[in-house]
């Protein structure tokens, strides 16, 4: 079913130009079952605040359970915006305090940008050691993605993000290596993924931790890993959840940061994402912007319309098909187990009871 429009972000309009299902609140379905409510923890920066809403509302509106989501998204007070992110969040964001008073079904908690050594120096350490530990209480399961999956291990667990020798940025093949578990079940067995990151947790962190790895690869190491229960924490290293473009727009901004002298050495290109040709054209565009900088003139423009209709997308697929799972045990237990106690009713080695 399809997402509900409970509020008037911005983002509803834009999914719905796109061709995505958005069903007004007036006129939202009558159904015996009832509606799933998903929050939105959005921990990013003013610049992708609003394309972060994007991707995650489209994979779970993408979900084809039965039920009607409604997503509620608000965000860490603590974290610096400027004037235009902060309008954003004061007229479409709910405040957490809310958020704990009505209840939800579902948590989604976003990445975020760190400036700090040590993730406990982040202004968002505090509060989100808060969410994280409501939700583990009132909610029945919590995703976390990519920063915030570093931040929940090292606060909840005792593990520690390892800094990388170099940034881990491109598509990755992986494979799932626990095809019994719900949440992979049905899946591709190899699929890929994008990262982008400087640090990771190793797949030993992960089991020294008593948690349960799905998906991994050699090269980006773990990708999907699940809480002791199997269900209650759900961990993402990668971003099942980027646009076909995401990728390109973060290259894009290292070339603007090299343009400026913001960083010294030229951005390498994303490991297999560009085509053989598409990195045959940025190469030319390298020796233009690099001839354009030596003379002091304006960089050229980066031919993005050219590049974007040479990408590819093999990721999404995987990852709405991953959301889906992790919505029908949501909603599986939300409208058929709640006579049961959550820590009492999971089998890990038959967590949807088939």
């Amino acid at each position: 079913m399809p997402l509900v429009a409970n509020s008037k972000l911005p983002a509803f309009d834009r999914l719905r130009q796109e061709g995505e299902t958005i069903i007004p609140s007036n006129i939202a379905i009558h159904q015996d079952i009832r509606e799933l409510h998903i929050g939105l923890l959005n921990m990013m920066p003013d610049s992708a605040l609003e394309a972060t809403e994007r991707q995650f509302f489209r994979l779970i509106g993408e979900s084809n359970q039965i039920a009607q989501f409604y997503i509620h998204p608000f965000t860490i007070e603590a974290l610096p915006r400027g004037e235009k992110g902060q309008a954003h969040i004061d007229q479409y964001y709910e405040r957490f305090e809310q958020i704990k008073a009505e209840g939800l079904d579902a948590l989604i908690i976003t990445g975020a940008n760190v400036t700090q050594p040590d993730l406990a120096q982040e202004p968002f350490w505090q509060p989100l050691i808060e969410v994280v530990d409501w939700a583990y209480e009132n909610v029945t399961s919590t995703l976390c993605s990519c920063l915030a999956t570093h931040a929940v291990m090292q606060f909840r667990y005792g593990q520690k993000r390892q800094a990388l020798p170099a940034k881990r940025w491109g598509v990755y093949s992986h494979r799932v290596v626990d095809k019994r578990h719900p949440l992979v079940n049905g899946v591709n067995t190899r699929f890929d993924v994008p990262h982008s990151r400087f640090n990771e947790i190793s797949r030993e962190q992960f089991e020294a931790a008593g948690l349960h790895v799905l998906v991994e690869n050699d090269a980006a190491n773990t990708h999907l890993a699940v809480s002791e229960d199997g269900f209650r924490l759900v961990f993402f290293q990668g971003h099942p959840e980027y646009d076909t473009i995401s990728l390109l727009k973060e290259y894009k901004r290292e070339l603007i940061r090299f343009a400026k002298k913001e960083r010294n050495d030229y951005p390498p290109f994303p490991d297999n994402y560009f085509s053989l040709q598409t990195q045959a054209m940025l190469d030319e565009y390298r020796y233009r912007l690099l001839k354009s900088l030596d003379r002091g003139n304006t960089p050229p423009e980066l031919p993005e319309k050219l590049i974007t209709i040479n990408l590819d997308n093999t990721w999404h697929d995987s990852g709405e098909a991953i959301i889906n799972h992790w919505m029908g045990r949501v909603y599986q237990i939300t409208n058929i187990d709640r006579s049961k106690p959550f820590k009492d009713e999971i089998d890990l080695a038959n967590p949807l009871g088939l």
